[in-house]
């Protein structure tokens, strides 16, 4: 099989929310395989050293201030990308955040703060980008889900509730957007180590036994999605739409701690 097909070289790339984690190693992963990119953050000064680093690697990188729940700013941010490139052709939305907290003590605002930003906001940005590249009859939309997008946790309800639903969202765009020649994913990590799950994973008992339940006993490495964004990314994904890849280690498979053997 030719390597092309994987090749990015003359594509730009959408990257939500690389300001730090996931977004920043996709990206990275997108320029390695030839994309130039641009970058969002809400604070646009926060990409410097990320956009020198892609430059370093021989690719552009175009930094842009990005609200997702601001519609408006949702708008300016596509406007600028398609002026100063030409063409978008592939887009990951990744910009998220999360609340953790019992069910119970989740607020109002809390529950806005994440189905806004996780779910709202990854439609309305798709929907902008995709304006273009159905003029184009061309794209690739890569939705950032989670293992949370098939599976509930406890204390991650509105985050549960927005995975689940930009899984579903996924699907209804692939629908609407493939006639287009666009393809809409969404890629699902497991359990990584993030910024915004740091302070679990200092829990040791915690993470013994989420690794137990992992069929490769160990939580995500951020370089592991590397081949997965790539691929949905490129044309060897082009006959895959609607579709979501979990890249979690096996942990969907529902497996639990085996129970010690009886002697």
């Amino acid at each position: 099989m030719s390597q092309q097909i994987f090749d990015l070289s003359g594509k730009v790339a959408v990257v939500t929310g690389t300001s730090r984690g996931l977004g920043q190693y996709m990206g990275r992963a997108l320029a390695k395989a030839g994309a130039d990119l641009v970058i969002t953050s809400r604070k646009a000064e926060t990409l410097d050293a990320f956009k020198q680093e892609i430059e370093e690697l021989g690719r552009r990188a175009f930094p842009l201030p990005l609200d997702v729940r601001d519609h408006g700013s949702i708008q300016n941010m596509a406007r600028a990308a398609i002026e100063h490139y030409g063409h978008v052709d592939i887009l990951v939305n990744n910009a998220g955040c999360n609340v953790r907290k019992p069910s119970v003590d989740i607020t109002w605002d809390d529950w806005n703060l994440v189905v806004d930003t996780n779910l709202r906001g990854t439609f309305f940005v798709a929907q902008e980008i995709a304006r273009h590249m159905i003029e184009r009859r061309y794209g690739r939309i890569i939705n950032i889900g989670s293992v949370t997008s098939v599976f509930g946790y406890a204390g991650l309800a509105p985050y549960c509730a927005s995975r689940g639903g930009t899984r579903q969202l996924t699907m209804s765009l692939a629908d609407d957007w493939g006639q287009y020649g666009i393809t809409v994913n969404c890629l699902a990590p497991g359990w990584f180590k993030t910024a915004q799950n740091a302070v679990m994973y200092e829990n040791q008992e915690w993470v013994d036994y989420l690794v137990d339940r992992i069929p490769l006993k160990r939580p995500g490495q951020p370089t592991d999605l590397d081949g997965a964004v790539v691929f949905l990314a490129s044309d060897a994904s082009q006959y895959i739409t609607g579709q979501t890849l979990l890249v979690d280690g096996g942990i969907s498979t529902g497996s639990t701690r085996a129970l010690p053997r009886k002697n």
